[in-house]
């Protein structure tokens, strides 16, 4: 007998939990046994208690076992499936394309899709590159059954499953924030007697990071540290950025020095996150100190990360700082956005400020730089306010008309 999910659904070679490793084979149902025979023509069902799902425990002739081989792929199929099966690789092996057009096909009132993986391991006999096509392919097409394969092939033998395989599927179920299959997962890696390795549980970090459980993040972030390896650049990473999705950019610059330390560097993705949390609060002195490591780490600014610098001071209300590091944006060869103009004009504009403003204009168009919509935008709208749009076009016509009759002097 197996033991199967009850969902009326066609009886299974044999059956596989995704998070256990065992396979329960089906046993010989003997010739002179009437009561098993009687059994298996019922098809009994039971209940577990406390409210258990319902279980069925299922017996199948070899006639029912043949019939579930494979779906018949004929003229009655979709046109979506037509369309998948012409998309697959014409180098991917015939072993292979049998399974994935029974996948493309299948639907589960026609069985259970461990039968179906039963089947072609039993038939076709594959090896582990013949698997890791065939998830490739799932997980190239986005395919629904994509995770549901990947876990049942841990399970087979010939999948040779490892550790990495588990990360995988681990890091798979974060990134779409499905926090409990990913510990599912490492529950059942757990149990089949793979150690947690620093790979695995940066992952987790990581995930938890993007689902803003910073708890769970800084109690796996220290279960890393207790396997008394040295840390990388990644597992750090992990954990600053987590940091920096709590709004705690402190913390994060705290391990950030950590790191420094250690000689060990982080991506710029690191620098450039902590600089925009310190951006968007506000926080100047933060936001200069991580731009000045940004350059001590040997990342060259762009208009972006300078951007965030004026925007911080922008927010701090300190507007001649924002256009001392305009200023040095400028030196150091990088041309301003309109982004990073706009941002100066709002300082100047919440400071009231409005001859540094025209000043810092002026200075503009003598360089030749013509303001774009969005700083545009923020001169007209703060003109409005003050009533005085004619004025200052007349301002700004007589300046234009000045500095081009100077020109042909």
């Amino acid at each position: 007998m197996i033991v199967t999910s009850a969902c009326n659904l066609p009886s299974c070679s044999y059956s596989i939990c995704p998070f256990t490793d065992k396979q329960t084979q089906p046993r010989s149902l003997g010739s002179r046994n009437p009561l098993l025979f009687r059994l298996q023509a019922a098809k009994f069902s039971c209940c577990k208690a406390n409210n258990q799902p319902e279980m069925a425990f299922i017996t199948e002739t070899n006639e029912e076992r043949r019939s579930f081989k494979w779906v018949e792929i004929g003229p009655n199929i979709t046109e979506e499936q037509k369309q998948a099966i012409t998309k697959l690789p014409f180098k991917m092996t015939k072993r292979c394309k049998a399974l994935m057009k029974q996948i493309i096909c299948f639907f589960p009132e026609k069985g259970c899709l461990s039968d179906l993986l039963g089947v072609w391991v039993k038939v076709m006999k594959p090896r582990r590159a013949d698997w890791l096509v065939v998830l490739k392919e799932l997980k190239m097409m986005e395919h629904p059954f994509y995770f549901q394969v990947a876990e049942l092939a841990l399970l087979e033998e010939s999948f040779e499953a490892n550790i990495r395989d588990y990360t995988k599927i681990i890091h798979g179920y974060g990134k779409q924030n499905r926090l409990q299959e990913a510990e599912n997962i490492l529950v059942a890696m757990k149990r089949r007697g793979f150690i947690c390795d620093q790979v695995t549980l940066t992952t987790m970090v990581h995930m938890y990071s993007k689902a803003g459980n910073l708890k769970l993040a800084e109690e796996t972030f220290e279960e890393i540290k207790l396997l008394g390896q040295q840390l990388d650049k990644r597992s750090y990473g992990s954990m600053i950025m987590a940091y920096i999705r709590a709004g705690m950019p402190e913390q994060g610059e705290v391990l950030l020095r950590e790191m420094d330390s250690l000689e060990i560097y982080a991506g710029s993705e690191v620098y450039k996150a902590l600089l925009r949390a310190y951006s968007m609060l506000g926080d100047a002195k933060g936001a200069q100190r991580v731009f000045d490591a940004i350059q001590l780490a040997g990342i060259s600014p762009d208009a972006r990360l300078c951007g965030l610098l004026i925007n911080a001071y922008q927010v701090a209300g300190q507007s001649e700082k924002a256009r001392i590091a305009l200023e040095n944006m400028r030196r150091a060869g990088v041309e301003p956005t309109d982004k990073c103009v706009a941002l100066l004009l709002t300082a100047y504009e919440k400071q009231n400020k409005l001859n540094e403003a025209l000043d810092f204009l002026m200075a503009l168009e003598r360089d030749g730089i013509v303001i774009g919509k969005e700083a545009s935008g923020v001169l007209a709208q703060w003109f409005k306010k003050l009533g005085v749009v004619e004025q200052v076009e007349l301002v700004l016509r007589e300046f234009a008309a000045k500095e081009t009759n100077s020109s042909w002097c």
